[in-house]
């Protein structure tokens, strides 16, 4: 039985490795592993395969960067001569970025079976691309492996068959359970004790000008309370450059991105993270670390409903008053949703190995 994996961008990598370790356990299952390469920078992309103990892959697309157009249609050209080279059983996508939707359907247009590793997650937001990517790869899947209830619910809605979705839980907590001790503290020259962790990358938050500019204003006057560590992903950093945003005070610390590890250690020793990653969200509620997100919505409702995390959108003025509730003892409390305990990597093996074996 042959499974391909599917990375390509950062969030990939933690849910893709726990799902290939634990298929390692099953002499009959053969893997192979393919980075389309949608995330290319070093930061990005060759520190998480050294961190997480990844094989090297397979095979690497190298489609880089580019439109969502001309990046999903790049990856689907290349990925067909792979499917036509390995004839596998089954391809196995994680998540929601380009690479996700373009690799799920050329296999699916091939008769390959197709398998989503997060499947279920909506935000009801079809303005981002990243939504999608979500809807259309549950539409052309074969299996369903979903890590709360709430994805179980949606899928459910949209008349995906019942016995085809697998609550499992979040593979990317299986990273984080493995790694949590070994997060190593990064060298950031000036930093305190404590902190405001700050990462920032979505199109709603830094494409404009105006809300940039306001988010960053609105860090520095933070920062006047307590030190804000700042990592800064590529296409923020472009942003900055490109609308000549430089007022950064003293105490806020604008660094190029940590490896996971490093980033991991951040997280936990944060006074509160804020962030407009999804991934991110889900992490802060295991770790039971307060997480304000500058988004209108979530695809991760469970964070909010039974987490840590707080949806702040747009309102730099609620993000202060949050923090400044946070800094005074009056943070949110939360639990730990069900099945977010370090073992979905291998249900989603045991699933595939039963599933497979019938057929």
């Amino acid at each position: 039985m042959k499974i391909i994996h599917i990375v390509g961008a950062r969030p990939n990598f933690m849910k893709a490795a726990p799902v290939i370790e634990a298929m390692h356990s099953f002499p009959t299952i053969t893997q192979k592993l393919v980075h389309t390469g949608q995330h290319y920078d070093p930061n990005m992309s060759q520190i998480f395969f050294d961190q997480l103990g990844m094989p090297r892959p397979d095979y690497n697309l190298e489609v880089g960067s580019g439109s969502h157009a001309r990046q999903t249609a790049e990856v689907m050209v290349r990925f067909e001569d792979v499917l036509l080279e390995c004839k596998p059983d089954l391809v196995l996508v994680y998540g929601d970025v380009n690479s996700t939707i373009a690799t799920a359907l050329v296999a699916t247009k091939m008769g390959i079976r197709v398998g989503h590793v997060e499947a279920g997650l909506r935000s009801w937001d079809r303005s981002m691309p990243e939504e999608i990517n979500r809807v259309l790869t549950d539409q052309i899947s074969d299996y369903f492996f979903t890590p709360s209830v709430d994805a179980d619910e949606n899928l459910k809605r949209e008349g995906i068959e019942p016995r085809s979705v697998f609550p499992v839980g979040n593979v990317m907590i299986d990273t984080l359970v493995k790694l949590l001790g070994k997060a190593r503290e990064p060298t950031i020259p000036g930093r305190q004790e404590k902190f405001v962790l700050v990462t920032l990358h979505r199109p709603s938050n830094v494409d404009d000008p105006a809300m940039l500019g306001q988010l960053l204003a609105t860090l520095n006057r933070i920062s006047e309370s307590i030190q804000v560590v700042f990592p800064i992903h590529p296409r923020t950093r472009r942003r900055l450059e490109q609308y000549n945003l430089s007022g950064v005070g003293g105490n806020l610390l604008l660094t190029d991105p940590f490896g996971y590890l490093e980033f991991l250690w951040l997280q936990q020793h944060a006074s509160v993270v804020v962030t407009d990653s999804g991934g991110i969200q889900e992490e802060t509620t295991y770790l039971q670390i307060p997480c304000l997100t500058m988004r209108e919505n979530t695809e991760r409702p469970v964070t909010v409903e039974i987490g840590t995390n707080i949806l702040v959108g747009g309102d730099t003025a609620r993000l202060r008053q949050e923090v400044e509730n946070i800094l005074d003892g009056r943070a949110k409390k939360g639990a730990i949703p069900p099945l977010w305990d370090g073992k979905a990597g291998m249900r989603i093996a045991r699933i595939l190995d039963g599933l497979l074996s019938l057929q």
